[in-house]
């Protein structure tokens, strides 16, 4: 790891804190798990020590692999040439990115394993194309939960079995969950069972991560290995500790107001990023205070940036970054802080799973919080219950009155928040994004298919905002960003401006067995976070769009007028 700190202050400031960590042995205590090291977020130190399991899952993970590399060799001798996980955040970012970097670009294996992709969407037109996908090969499915209880992966779990037997399915989770009972009642193939200590976003190196990867053929005892020797490393002193070391840079460069943590990823990483945010998003995005990251923003030059951002760049051995170091190079000069990581192989990544796992527990020391709670992503998921009760009860979701509604497009917010009653969609917008101060993110949360096209328009309206307000922003897809950077919007610094984009479903897809459709749980569950946002005084303005495509087209406008800039063509 190489660091440029960005400033003299904040160079000071990191190495002050690594040579206190020393002093007060901080990486000793960490590896004892010692809860105290939490104090200030005022949990008991029992309490915070009880999800320290992911320590030790370098080493305690290594005599499973004959297990779970069995498990794998059966079913491909079985004929099975497909592997789907049915997941949803912790369960889901690890094998998608174990998918993404030792496969080609859809999953599909270099390595003699399975086929790999995963269903993390509840959107009708993507469950769809998910289960066409798995009909067209034989396929084994993972559902995957750690409490064994999550509403999307269920719901996944009953739209595929309408189509498959139960001899294909494999549950992933803790013992003695409701989904276990779900296993052995119908008869899966196998159950396999996680450690109890081990949160979801740290649980990349145990069953939930390594299950998929050896059905995809990646070399677990050599991904061990690595995390084993990077865990020895991060057992050093503070000062030459690459956890640690990690740890203080981006915590003592959010406490100076560098919160935007901005990742710059080579080509193969790029799913790295994702799994990063979510681990930093929600261990960190609590109790109004965080650090946000910023994954697959388009890079553009030094001067775009604001004063609130810290970089860090991670390159594969091997890719071209000759654009990124340039970047990373001009950003330096500008005076921002520059952390350099490289792999040396694919298999480096069980070291970075260590890594980071460290440096953000450390970042949650300096922060005064618990990094292993999620306590607000309860809250989304209470009032998508709530909702999802009434469907039950009334046959309808509850609609409340838009703001403002137009053919096509209508909107949806608290009008006190945008302090005025707007009259058309594209005020209300406006009187969001007037609300924009220097330090605050802008974040798109689109309950949409997530296809390239919508994808590269929603890229486009970030490089707007960013290049005419030098805002950093993010792009989340839902429901699925509701397990990683949801705790942040809710629990983080109420520094973010959010547009939440919901759509009528081209065509609907009923759940089996379940009263409400797809249609409806991704409804409600856009409405539940709606409704959180608004709870805890968040900027959010929600844009419902008749049709997604002209809807989308129509936003790109809206915001270039806001933003004073053209239309384009």
């Amino acid at each position: 790891m190489t660091a440029a700190a960005g400033s003299a202050s904040l160079a000071s400031a990191v190495a002050a804190r690594l040579s206190r960590w020393t002093d007060e042995r901080v990486a000793e205590r960490l590896w004892a798990q010692d809860g105290s090291l939490w104090a200030a977020a005022g949990k008991p130190p029992a309490e915070v020590a009880a999800w320290l399991g992911w320590l030790d899952l370098p080493v305690a993970m290594q005599p499973r692999i004959g297990e779970l590399e069995r498990l794998s060799r059966e079913v491909r001798a079985d004929g099975y040439t497909r592997a789907a996980v049915l997941g949803m955040g912790g369960s889901s970012l690890a094998p998608e990115l174990f998918s993404r970097l030792f496969g080609d670009s859809l999953g599909g294996s270099t390595a003699g394993g399975l086929e790999l992709r995963i269903l993390d969407s509840t959107h009708p037109d993507a469950v769809r194309g998910f289960r066409e996908w798995a009909e067209s090969a034989r396929t084994i499915f993972c559902v995957s939960s750690k409490s064994g209880s999550t509403t999307e992966p269920n719901a996944f779990h009953a739209a595929m079995s309408a189509h498959a037997p139960a001899l294909d399915f494999i549950a992933i989770t803790d013992p003695d969950t409701a989904l276990a009972d779900l296993a052995r009642s119908q008869g899966f193939r196998a159950i396999v069972e996680g450690p109890t200590d081990v949160g979801g976003r740290y649980s990349a190196l145990s069953v939930f991560g390594l299950l998929p990867a050896a059905l995809h053929g990646v070399d677990l005892g050599g991904l061990l290995q690595r995390a084993a020797a990077m865990a020895d490393e991060c057992r050093r002193p503070a000062v030459e500790n690459p956890g640690l070391q990690l740890g203080a840079a981006i915590g003592e460069a959010a406490l100076a107001g560098r919160d935007k943590l901005t990742l710059l990823t080579s080509p193969r990483l790029a799913s790295l990023g994702d799994w990063i945010e979510q681990l930093v998003a929600e261990s960190t995005g609590k109790a109004d205070r965080g650090i946000i990251p910023v994954v697959g923003e388009p890079p553009a030059d030094a001067q775009a940036y604001g004063e609130d951002r810290q970089f860090v760049v991670i390159a594969l051995a091997g890719d071209s970054i000759l654009e990124a170091e340039a970047l990373a190079g001009e950003l330096e000069r500008v005076g921002h802080p520059v952390v350099r990581l490289e792999l040396a192989d694919r298999l480096d990544i069980g070291a970075e799973f260590v890594r980071w796992e460290v440096a953000t527990a450390a970042a949650g020391m300096l922060l005064g919080i618990d990094p292993f709670d999620q306590p607000n992503v309860q809250e989304a998921k209470d009032a998508t219950r709530a909702l999802l009760d009434a469907y039950r009860a009334n046959g309808a979701l509850p609609q409340p009155a838009p703001l403002v509604a137009e053919a096509g497009i209508a909107a949806y917010g608290d009008a006190t928040v945008l302090r005025d009653d707007p009259v058309t969609v594209e005020g209300a917008l406006r009187a969001l994004v007037d609300t924009a101060r220097p330090s605050d993110y802008f974040a798109l949360l689109a309950y949409l298919p997530g296809d390239l096209a919508t994808i590269e328009l929603l890229q486009r309206i970030r490089t707007l905002v960013r290049d005419r307000l030098g805002l950093a922003t993010s792009l989340g897809i839902g429901p699925r960003f509701l397990h990683s950077t949801g705790q942040l919007h809710k629990g983080g610094p109420p520094s973010g401006i959010f547009v939440q984009l919901t759509a009528e479903p081209r065509r609907d897809l009923p759940i089996p067995g379940w009263p409400e459709s797809f249609g409806t749980l991704i409804a409600a569950q856009a409405a539940g976070d709606l409704a959180a946002l608004e709870r805890r005084g968040r900027r959010v303005v929600r844009l419902h769009l008749a049709e997604p495509e002209a809807g989308l087209a129509r936003l790109e406008a809206m915001m270039h007028a806001t933003l004073g800039e053209p239309a384009r063509a």
